[in-house]
Protein backbone atom coordinates (compact mmCIF):
# COMPACT_ATOMS: atom_id res chain seq x y z
CA UNK A 1 0.00 0.00 0.00
CA UNK A 2 1.29 3.42 -1.15
CA UNK A 3 1.73 6.04 1.23
CA UNK A 4 0.03 9.07 0.29
CA UNK A 5 1.34 12.78 1.18
CA UNK A 6 -1.29 15.33 2.03
CA UNK A 7 -0.44 18.52 0.02
CA UNK A 8 -0.12 21.87 1.89
CA UNK A 9 -3.30 24.10 0.72
CA UNK A 10 -1.60 26.49 -1.94
CA UNK A 11 -1.66 30.04 -0.10
CA UNK A 12 0.35 28.02 2.65
CA UNK A 13 2.70 26.36 0.59
CA UNK A 14 3.80 29.45 -0.82
CA UNK A 15 4.01 31.44 2.43
CA UNK A 16 6.44 28.82 3.60
CA UNK A 17 8.57 29.72 0.32
CA UNK A 18 8.92 33.22 0.74
CA UNK A 19 9.11 33.22 4.50
CA UNK A 20 12.27 30.55 4.39
CA UNK A 21 15.62 32.51 5.60
CA UNK A 22 17.20 32.56 1.99
CA UNK A 23 13.89 34.40 0.52
CA UNK A 24 13.86 36.94 3.67
CA UNK A 25 17.27 37.55 2.95
CA UNK A 26 17.38 38.28 -0.65
CA UNK A 27 18.72 35.13 -1.34
CA UNK A 28 17.81 32.28 -3.77
CA UNK A 29 15.22 29.13 -3.35
CA UNK A 30 14.44 25.99 -5.47
CA UNK A 31 11.09 24.06 -6.02
CA UNK A 32 10.24 21.55 -8.24
CA UNK A 33 8.49 22.66 -11.36
CA UNK A 34 6.07 19.55 -10.36
CA UNK A 35 5.39 20.52 -7.23
CA UNK A 36 4.25 23.85 -8.05
CA UNK A 37 2.03 22.59 -11.21
CA UNK A 38 0.47 20.43 -8.70
CA UNK A 39 0.03 22.75 -5.73
CA UNK A 40 -0.43 25.89 -6.99
CA UNK A 41 0.12 26.51 -10.55
CA UNK A 42 2.73 27.87 -13.06
CA UNK A 43 0.79 30.64 -13.91
CA UNK A 44 -0.34 31.72 -10.31
CA UNK A 45 2.94 31.06 -9.11
CA UNK A 46 4.53 32.98 -11.87
CA UNK A 47 1.95 35.85 -10.85
CA UNK A 48 3.34 35.78 -7.41
CA UNK A 49 7.10 36.44 -7.90
CA UNK A 50 6.44 38.86 -10.55
CA UNK A 51 3.96 40.53 -8.20
CA UNK A 52 7.18 40.12 -5.64
CA UNK A 53 9.17 41.89 -8.19
CA UNK A 54 11.45 38.95 -8.11
CA UNK A 55 13.04 36.58 -11.29
CA UNK A 56 13.32 33.03 -11.73
CA UNK A 57 14.51 30.43 -13.79
CA UNK A 58 14.06 26.93 -14.70
CA UNK A 59 16.00 24.04 -15.76
CA UNK A 60 15.78 20.00 -15.72
CA UNK A 61 12.76 20.41 -13.39
CA UNK A 62 13.83 22.89 -11.19
CA UNK A 63 12.90 26.61 -10.93
CA UNK A 64 15.26 29.03 -9.00
CA UNK A 65 13.68 31.98 -7.60
CA UNK A 66 15.75 35.45 -6.79
CA UNK A 67 14.39 36.83 -3.87
CA UNK A 68 15.41 40.10 -4.80
CA UNK A 69 14.56 42.49 -7.56
CA UNK A 70 18.92 42.24 -9.04
CA UNK A 71 19.26 41.83 -12.57
CA UNK A 72 19.63 38.36 -13.19
CA UNK A 73 22.70 36.94 -15.73
CA UNK A 74 22.51 34.10 -17.47
CA UNK A 75 26.21 32.36 -18.25
CA UNK A 76 26.86 30.08 -21.11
Amino acid sequence: MSERRLLLPADIWMRKIFDAKAAREGGVVRRSVRDIERIVGRDRFRREIGRRGYHAVENAGQVVIFCNNERVSVWC
